[in-house]
Order: structure tokens, then C-alpha cells, then sequence
């Protein structure tokens, strides 16, 4: 093998004419919703680009998915896949801005603009080096989204009383590479002042003490005015996860809106909504839309979109979807349909197309309910899961508490639509034992632990409200909730052991509020791969009795005891007691409670006997 050819620098080579549309990458649909939505940056070679607000997207030709529940939780009529046009015909779908705006040469050592280095069209290089140039490292956010350049003029000539640019000099940026920390990283200007490195650049207070303010602008949003902003930013590095978290609420398509005529109308409902029966019969006839579905006629179709429409007007007439969520939460809303669904039997049907298959085992049930307290076990054989881009956070993770000042928009207007995909996959759903459970959960050491978490948490959530007047949420740190997410999470770990599947590709939904006592563990992809068997057939009794002893086991001592078992608080904002990498937690993807509110004595007690585990009482 011949060895690599070094790296040559092109100077004074001509460069070539670009004759065809300037291709940055490519990126899946469901990224543009879990780790490129709008707002956030993504870098293409030696650039960084800011996908822009949906209101700058070509939705033409994007798929409409439908989910009228999750719809209706947003406030929105519903759902799109992402833009991805044919590239011989459409001239552009999901469009992007350059940011940040400040670059540097790694030769010449300049920091400046991106327009004032005179780079050839379609590239990102040095018009004097000929080098590529690099993006700036970091940028400056605000926990209410606003995002700018970082001020690197007013950092290196802190304590000088000049205005900006009032020095006439150039800025530098080098890296004398004796370390790999911020020390290394020197900022200079040919005004001749010292360079300064960007070391203390993190502090939380490090832009105060400058006096710089948030600007309350928001680049991804084209034409977008300065919003006025109190809160004070804080530096990030370009590639931090604290630059974007998504908000992604999502649901399950269960009966009757899975299935049958609700189905087979939702495409065609925003058509439909505004149009008379006559004119909607007139259409179906004319369309042909029943030519498969010959169980249906025309007036079934009518029915069923003014059933959708009284929906609607029940929602208006309670004040929105804003007025739903302050009286039921969201959580309320869509679990509970859920979970009713999930505990009821939907076989399938051979000449019926299914969303949702959910069956109970063949094999009886009755040794798990006596030895682990089980009280009903579903093979959920299909399912569909609708994810939507609600909003997004910066420099804070989101919370249950955060206001809607905290809500990163996605466009300058508020959206009928949100950008969403959907997952197929399989899952097994547990329910406990409800008589058992309510012995178990009015254990008084059970409920102190379970209320030394509550108080934590509602610190935490008061802190977030701020000083805004309304009163922050309950928080769901029950014994019974922190039961049923230490079990998920226990039979996660256990299935990814045995079942061959990852534990970043399981994933968990918690049914654990009000009179709800049910786990969900499934696993979801975009395409069939997700209905494969694999999940289910770790949910027969007898390879879950296995599961469940085997991983009752392991909770039983963890290689961090006895520092783990007897700590007053662990995790994140101390909301964890009992609960670590090497027992309890799991990537971020698989747990929708971000690792938190768990203890893994709610599943064996603690060792000197005081606390009684439910799988031990």
C-alpha cells in the first residue's frame, strides 16, 4: 500500500468554475427533528450552518402524517415529515444560514467576519492562504434560546474603555498547542494590546463582568426583530449539547383513531374540514377513495370528519390547548388513552391494516402475579409512534416547569403544522399487581426516601418557574412512579443482555400516575427492522420470570454498594438515591426522564431490611 500523499497547499492554483448547485450534505429526516431541528447548527465539512424556522421550508411535496391526539395536545392541525425533494426537481427544501459569522485562518491567524476573507463562491477558505478556514469555536446563548457571536473584540480588550472596533486593529486567534485546555486558545489584536487566552471564558459570570447583555436575537428565524431579553448569556462551545434540546413530545396511534375509517379519512381531514356533506361525498365518488375499503360508504367518511370537527370545537370551547394542559397535563392526556389501550386485548386481523396489535401471552401469567406481583402482561406485536418538534431549549435542559418565554420558536408565526416522524416497532407492557402495589407504597421508609427526591425535584422546578407568579407543577417522584422507572430500567438492562439488543435502541414509556401502574418497554425504527420479534418474545412468562429474577439479582448489589444503596442523593440536581452507571442508568435515549427520579431500593429494599423492596415485601 502506497503511503498517503502529504497535504499540499494550493497557492496560486486556479480555481474552477462551480457549474451546478452547490451540494452541502445530507443529513436523514429524522435528524431535522432529534439532533438538526431548527436551530441548531450542523457542520458541513469546514463550515456551520443554522437550520432555519419552518417557515422557510418547501412543503410541497412533504408527506402529511397524521395523529389527531398528539394534534390536538399542541394546538396544531398536524403533522409533516421533513422536506426531502427530488434534487432534479426541486430547487430546495430545508434551508440553512451561515452561523457563526466570525472565522479564523489558521495560517494568517485572522478572526474575523466570514464575508470580509472574499472566499470563492461555495467554498470557506482564505482568499490570501489559500487555506480552509475554521468556524469559531464559540458562540453566546441565553437560557431563552437567543443565540449571537461570541464578543472575542470585548474579551480581549476587557478592562481597555474603547468602544468596539474604536481601536482599529485585527483581531487573531491562535493555538500554541502546549495544552489542549482553553489556555492554549490566544486571542490578539494589532492594536497592540496583550493576547489574551479565552481561559475563564465559561464563569457564569464571565459576559457580565464585560457588560454584555443578551441582544435577544434569533438567527434562524429570517427577518426575525431583537426580542428584549433580561436574561444574561453564557459561552458555549459551537458543538455542545447545551447549544439545542429538543422539546419532542410524542405519542402512540391507538384504536379508534389507528384503525378503520378514522384512519383512512385523517390524510384527507384538512381537506375535508371546511366542505359540506355533500361536497365530501361528492369528492370520495369522484376520487374513488372507498374502491379498497368497500365496508364504508360516503356517509360513513361524512361522520366521521364531523366527529373530528366537534373534537375541535370542544377544544376551542375549553380555551384552547393551553386550557387543557393546565387542567389535565400532558402526560394525563395521552398516557392515559394509552394505557387503557395497552390493557385491553386488539388481536390482529388478518384482512385489516393495523397500527396496533396488542395480545395477551398464551401461556398463563398466574406464577408471575404470585411470585413478582404481576397483574397482567400484553405482547404489543405493532405499534406506531408519531414524534413532533414542538420547540427547543438552549443552556438549560426542559423542564416541566419552564414558561413559554423559555420556548425557542420554530417559526416567526405561530405554526398550524409541526415537522414529525414516525417509528414502527414492538414492546412488552407490565401491569402491577394494584392491591399489592397499595400495601407496598404506604410503607413509611418507602415514602420518606420517595420524599426526600420530591423535595429536590420541587426545589428544582420552583427555581425554574422563576419569578414568573404561577405556581410550578406537582412533581411525579411517588413511590409507585419511582417503582415502575427503576423496573424499566432494570428490564432495559436486562434485555439488552439477552435479547441482543442495544439499550440505546430500547426505549421506556412510564404509566405511573393517578391509578396508572404499567410499564412500556419497546423498541421503534423508521422502517420494518422494528417489528421483528425480538422484543416480544422476551415478554413470554417464562423468559420475563427469567428476566426478572436475573435482574433482581443484580439490583441486589451493585459494584459501587455500599456508597450507592446508602447515598442521600445522587444524579443530577441530587434526583436519584440509589441509582448509578453500573446498576441503574441507561443511555439517554432509552430513559424519557433524562436518568432521573430513581431508586433502585423501591425493587429490593435496602440491605439492613427497613426499606422493603416491592419484589421482597
Amino acid at each position: 500500500m502506497s503511503p498517503v500523499p502529504p497535504r499540499t497547499r494550493r497557492r496560486g492554483v486556479p480555481s474552477t468554475p462551480v457549474r451546478t448547485a452547490r451540494r452541502l450534505g445530507e443529513i436523514r429526516r429524522a435528524q431535522l427533528i432529534t439532533t438538526y431541528g431548527v436551530g441548531a447548527m450542523i457542520a458541513v465539512e469546514n463550515e456551520s450552518f443554522l437550520v432555519r424556522g419552518i417557515d422557510s421550508w418547501d412543503v410541497s411535496e412533504a408527506p402529511f402524517i397524521s395523529e389527531p391526539r398528539l394534534a390536538r395536545q399542541l394546538g396544531v392541525s398536524g403533522f409533516r415529515l421533513p422536506p426531502a425533494p427530488d434534487p432534479d426537481r426541486a430547487r430546495d427544501g430545508v434551508r440553512a444560514v451561515r452561523f457563526p459569522e466570525m472565522y479564523s485562518c489558521p495560517e494568517c491567524k485572522q478572526l474575523q467576519p466570514f464575508r470580509k476573507f472574499n472566499s470563492p463562491a461555495g467554498k470557506a477558505e482564505c482568499v490570501t492562504c489559500q487555506e480552509s478556514l475554521v468556524p469559531s469555536r464559540f458562540v453566546m446563548a441565553c437560557s431563552h434560546g437567543h443565540l449571537e457571536d461570541y464578543p472575542y473584540w470585548k474579551w480581549v480588550h476587557r478592562g481597555i474603555r474603547k468602544e468596539s472596533g474604536a481601536c482599529g486593529g485585527r483581531l487573531t486567534l491562535r493555538a500554541d498547542g502546549s495544552t489542549a485546555s482553553l489556555r492554549s486558545v490566544l486571542i490578539g489584536c494589532s492594536c497592540g494590546v496583550d493576547e489574551v487566552s479565552m481561559e475563564g471564558a465559561f464563569r457564569r459570570q464571565a459576559l457580565q463582568e464585560l457588560g454584555i447583555r443578551c441582544a435577544g436575537r434569533r438567527p434562524w428565524l429570517k427577518e426575525a426583530p431583537a426580542q428584549s431579553c433580561q436574561e444574561q448569556p453564557r459561552t458555549l462551545q459551537r458543538g455542545s449539547s447545551s447549544v439545542w434540546f429538543p422539546v419532542m413530545p410524542s405519542a402512540l396511534s391507538i384504536p379508534p383513531w389507528s384503525e378503520g375509517i378514522a384512519k383512512l379519512v385523517a390524510p384527507y381531514y384538512e381537506l375535508f374540514k371546511d366542505e359540506d356533506a355533500a361536497s365530501i361525498s361528492a369528492y370520495v365518488r369522484m376520487e374513488r377513495l372507498l374502491r379498497h375499503h368497500p365496508e364504508y360508504t360516503a356517509d360513513d367518511v361524512v361522520a366521521e370528519v364531523e366527529r373530528r370537527r366537534g373534537a375541535e370545537v370542544a377544544v376551542d370551547t375549553a380555551g384552547g390547548p393551553e386550557a387543557l394542559t393546565q387542567a389535565r397535563s400532558y402526560r394525563q392526556e395521552i398516557y392515559e388513552g394509552e394505557y387503557q389501550s395497552l390493557s385491553v386485548a386488539h388481536p390482529e386481523v388478518s384482512d385489516r391494516d393495523q397500527e396496533f396489535v396488542c395480545e395477551p401471552p398464551v401461556a398463563p401469567v398466574d406464577t408471575l402475579r404470585e411470585s413478582h406481583g404481576l397483574a397482567q402482561l400484553m405482547l404489543v406485536k405493532r405499534l406506531r409512534e408519531v414524534r413532533a418538534l414542538q420547540s427547543f431549549r438552549r443552556v438549560e435542559e426542559p423542564s416541566p416547569a419552564d414558561t413559554s418565554i423559555r420556548e425557542a420558536a420554530i417559526s416567526l408565526a405561530k405554526p398550524d403544522w409541526l415537522p414529525a416522524f414516525e417509528v414502527s416497532g414492538e414492546g412488552v407492557f407490565v401491569r402491577l399487581d394494584e392491591k399489592r402495589l397499595r400495601a407496598w407504597e404506604q410503607e413509611p421508609e418507602q415514602i420518606k426516601r420517595a420524599d426526600r427526591i420530591r423535595t429536590n425535584h420541587e426545589r428544582l422546578l420552583s427555581a425554574r418557574i422563576g419569578g414568573s407568579g404561577r405556581p410550578a407543577p406537582p412533581s411525579h417522584a411517588t413511590p409507585r412512579f419511582l417503582l415502575l422507572h427503576a423496573l424499566a430500567h432494570m428490564l432495559i438492562n436486562e434485555w439488552s443482555l439477552d435479547g441482543g439488543y442495544p439499550a440505546a435502541s430500547l426505549r421506556e414509556r412510564i404509566y405511573g400516575e393517578g391509578d396508572m401502574a404499567g410499564v412500556l418497554i419497546y423498541t421503534a425504527t423508521s422502517d420494518s427492522a422494528g417489528s421483528l420479534g425480538g422484543v416480544v418474545a422476551q415478554g413470554e412468562p417464562d423468559r420475563l420470570s427469567v428476566s426478572l429474577k436475573a435482574g433482581l439479582h443484580r439490583a441486589g448489589w451493585c459494584s459501587n454498594d455500599p456508597l450507592c444503596m446508602e447515598s442521600e442523593a445522587s444524579g443530577a440536581d441530587s434526583l436519584n438515591l440509589a441509582a448509578c452507571h453500573a446498576c441503574l442508568l441507561l443511555p439517554e435515549s432509552s430513559c424519557e426522564n433524562n436518568n432521573i427520579l430513581l431508586d433502585r431500593a423501591t425493587l429490593v429494599g435496602t440491605p439492613d431490611g427497613r426499606t422493603p423492596g416491592f419484589f421482597r415485601c
